[in-house]
C-alpha cells in the first residue's frame, strides 16, 4: 500500500526550467506502476525527489 501511493506521489516531478547550481546532472527518479519497490527504496526516491524539489526547484507536474 506504502509502495503504490508513493509510486503516485512520486511520478509527478519534473524541472521547472535551466537548473543552475549543480542541478543538472541531476533529475527526479520515476518509477512506474510495474516496479516493485521494497519500502527503503521507495523513501529513498522519495528523499531524493523532495531535496530536488527544494534545491533545485523541481515541480510536480500531476
Amino acid at each position: 500500500m506504502l509502495c503504490a501511493a508513493l509510486a503516485v506521489l512520486l511520478s509527478g516531478c519534473a524541472t521547472a526550467g535551466p537548473a543552475t547550481d549543480g542541478c543538472t546532472a541531476w533529475r527526479p527518479i520515476y518509477i512506474s506502476r510495474a516496479d516493485a519497490l521494497t519500502d527503503g527504496t521507495a523513501e529513498q526516491i522519495l528523499v531524493h525527489n523532495l531535496t530536488g524539489a527544494r534545491l533545485c526547484s523541481w515541480m510536480q507536474t500531476r
